[in-house]
């Protein structure tokens, strides 16, 4: 067969070892789905593929053994999966119509689990919508609390929920539950003062520990959905290092904006002579400096009054 690898590769089927034969990509945004739409991968899985069905680190599904001449039938297949999973296609029963930013990765978030601070499917879902269909390779993740089940750390973005404790004095019973568990298992930003606790804002990470030990309540979660923005880790053959911190106690539109501002910065910088035409954003956050990546991302943002901006950011 005469085939488009690159066309291939943009309608989300991987080139593979074995001769005419790919796997099929599968975006789950947020890495939560509908149980009845797994049907669909099992039945690609066993009607087309060699029925076996691969879960990659990014949440999704690669389904190897597919007979190139089928990705019609696959991508046909696929629509409905797309449609539940909220996926922007423009034709349908044309499977995606690209491959660029990955699936945006989620740890399971405040629907289960009592340490996050807030619904991170529903980010998840929301960050796809603005940014997918595109032709970028970027890696984008997000963690409910500073746990970081996740590893936002190591994406180019990464965004962990952060709440600001609000402490209620009458409620407190001065047990100091909070105080020592914040010492042992976070970073000691709390300390008892005349029968009561004082918190350090500085040294708060906004994990979130002191709502959950409080025996009485006094410790509560914020109202207002806060997070830190950590950019440019990455993994690989070339200099891999952990993502530093951006900015801190910022709120979720201008998390919105500030990613969409990335891809226009992509698209301006971008080195388009490398090879596959690709480049990796973090590389290009190399070659321009921190300086004019953050100019050009938090152009037109109207941050938050909480919001805390790196002034300079240096990765080793």
């Amino acid at each position: 067969m005469d085939i488009n690898t690159k066309q291939l590769k943009k309608n989300a089927f991987r080139v593979t070892k074995e001769r005419g034969k790919t796997a099929a990509r599968i975006r789950v945004p947020g890495g939560h789905m509908e149980a009845n739409l797994l049907a669909i991968v099992q039945e690609i899985a066993q009607r087309y593929g060699n029925g076996t069905v691969h879960i990659t680190t990014r949440q999704g599904f690669e389904i190897p053994g597919i007979d190139m001449k089928n990705i019609p039938k696959i991508n046909e297949m696929l629509e409905p999966l797309l449609t539940g999973l909220g996926i922007n296609h423009k034709d349908p029963k044309t499977g995606y119509p690209a491959s660029g930013t990955r699936n945006i990765a989620a740890c399971i978030g405040n629907r289960v689990c009592p340490f996050a601070n807030f619904d991170t499917t529903a980010l998840a879902q929301r960050i796809e919508g603005e940014v997918f269909p595109n032709d970028y390779h970027v890696k984008i993740a997000i963690t409910g609390c500073p746990n970081d089940c996740i590893k936002t750390r190591m994406h180019d973005i990464g965004i962990i929920g952060m709440t600001e404790p609000q402490y209620d004095a009458y409620r407190c019973i001065g047990c100091q539950a909070c105080v020592t568990n914040c010492k042992k298992r976070a970073t000691g930003a709390l300390k008892f003062e005349n029968f009561k606790v004082v918190r350090d804002h500085e040294k708060c990470i906004g994990c979130g520990e002191c709502v959950l030990k409080c025996p009485t309540g006094a410790w509560t979660r914020s109202k207002n959905k806060l997070f830190k923005l950590v950019i440019m880790g990455r993994t690989g053959k070339k200099n891999p290092r952990i993502a530093q911190d951006f900015i801190k106690w910022i709120d979720e539109e201008s998390i919105i904006k500030i990613i969409k501002n990335m891809y226009l910065y992509i698209d301006e910088f971008i080195d388009r002579d490398a090879p596959g035409g690709k480049e990796h954003v973090g590389y290009i956050v190399d070659r321009t400096g921190y300086q004019v990546f953050k100019e050009w991302v938090l152009r037109d943002v109207k941050l938050n009054p909480e919001a805390e901006v790196a002034e300079y950011i240096y990765w080793k």
